[in-house]
C-alpha cells in the first residue's frame, strides 16, 4: 500500500511537469561534463530537494509586486490559457541551467533571452518596460534565487551555513549574467535586502490579478489539496513589505501544514531525478539514499558500466 500510494503522489507530481520537452533528454551526450555549477556547487544541493516547489510559487508571487514584470507577464504571456505550459518552461529552464552540460545551459539561455526580446510595452502606472531591460532581468533573476534559498533554509534538510549560501548567492549570479541580468548580489544578505527593499515595488491591478491565478490555479482536485499548502507555506516566507503589496496574510499554522507536505514529498519522490542524471553524466558519486525515482534506461546503463569497470579495476 505504501508503495502504491508513493506513486501515485510521483506520477501527480511528475505529470505537471509533462506538457512540453523534457529536461536534459540528451545530456548523457556529453559524458564527463559537470556543466557550469558542477557536481561539488550549493545549487545542485538547494534545487534538487523538494523545498525547491515551495521556492518556486514564492518567486512568481514576488516578482508579480514589479508593476513593470508584472505588465509583461500579463501582456505577453498565456500563463491563463496554458498555465502548465508555462510551469513547464520555467521549471525546463531552471533544470537546463542548474544541472545540464555547457551546451545544454547556453542553449537555455540563448532560447529565454530570444523569447524575452520581443517581450516590450507600457505597464498601468504609465512606465515603458522591456523584458530583455538588465534591471527587470535581475528582478526576476534574483527574485527566483532569494526564494530557492529561503526556501531551502526554512524547509530544507538542513540549514545551509553562511558561506554555503553565499556560495550559493554566487553560482545562481553566474546564470543571471548569462542572461544579461544587472545587478546581481554575490551574498545572501545582499541579496535578500535587494529584493526586500526594492524601490520599484508596488500594488497594480495586474499584480493582483496574477496572485489570485497563483494562490487559485486550474489544478486536478488531488493537485491542488497538495498545492495550497505548499503556497502558504511560500506566503509565509516573503518580506512582509511585499505580503502587504501582494495583499496576502500569512499564517504560521498554515505555514507549518506545508512544512510537513514538504517533508511528505522529500520521503515520497526523493531528490530530483535530474540531479542524479547529472551526476551520472559528470561521472561523480551518487550519494546513497537521496534518490528514490528510476533513472531513464541510458542513465542506468552508464552507471552499471561505471560500476562494473570500477569493480573490474586493480587496487
Amino acid at each position: 500500500m505504501i508503495n502504491y500510494l508513493r506513486d501515485q503522489v510521483v506520477s501527480a507530481t511528475t505529470s505537471l511537469f509533462s506538457h512540453g520537452p523534457s529536461p536534459l533528454e540528451n545530456t548523457l551526450d556529453y559524458q564527463g561534463d559537470p556543466g557550469l555549477l558542477g557536481p561539488d556547487s550549493i545549487s545542485w544541493r538547494v534545487i534538487g530537494d523538494t523545498a525547491a516547489f515551495v521556492g518556486g510559487i514564492r518567486a512568481l508571487l514576488v516578482q508579480a509586486a514589479h508593476p513593470e514584470v508584472v505588465a509583461g507577464v500579463e501582456q505577453h504571456s498565456r500563463y491563463r490559457s496554458d498555465p502548465f505550459g508555462r510551469l513547464n518552461r520555467t521549471s525546463f529552464y531552471v533544470t537546463e541551467t542548474t544541472y545540464g552540460a555547457r551546451p545544454e545551459v547556453e542553449a537555455a539561455v540563448a532560447e529565454v533571452r530570444s523569447a524575452h526580446r520581443p517581450v516590450r510595452g507600457e505597464s498601468a502606472r504609465g512606465k515603458q518596460y522591456s523584458a530583455a531591460h538588465p534591471e527587470l532581468a535581475a528582478w526576476v533573476h534574483n527574485v527566483l534565487t532569494d526564494s530557492f534559498l529561503a526556501a531551502y533554509q526554512t524547509f530544507g534538510p538542513e540549514q545551509l551555513s553562511v558561506q554555503e549560501a553565499d556560495q550559493f548567492v554566487t553560482e545562481q549570479a553566474t546564470i543571471g549574467a548569462l542572461l544579461g541580468a544587472s545587478p546581481l548580489p554575490l551574498t545572501a544578505r545582499e541579496l535578500s535586502a535587494w529584493v526586500a527593499d526594492h524601490p520599484a515595488l508596488c500594488a497594480s491591478d495586474d499584480q493582483a490579478s496574477a496572485t489570485a491565478f497563483l494562490r487559485d490555479p486550474p489544478l486536478p482536485l488531488g493537485v491542488k489539496l497538495g498545492y495550497r499548502p505548499l503556497s502558504d507555506a511560500a506566503v509565509s516566507i516573503i518580506p512582509s513589505r511585499i505580503t502587504d503589496i501582494l495583499g496576502l496574510q500569512p499564517s504560521p499554522a498554515r505555514s507549518r501544514i506545508g512544512g510537513s507536505v514538504v517533508s511528505g514529498l522529500r520521503w515520497t519522490l526523493g531528490s530530483s531525478p535530474s540531479w542524479h542524471l547529472a551526476l551520472v553524466r559528470a561521472g561523480a558519486p551518487v550519494p546513497s539514499g537521496l534518490f528514490r525515482q528510476p533513472l531513464p534506461p541510458g542513465a542506468a546503463e552508464v552507471l552499471r558500466a561505471a560500476d562494473l569497470s570500477s569493480a573490474e579495476s586493480p587496487d
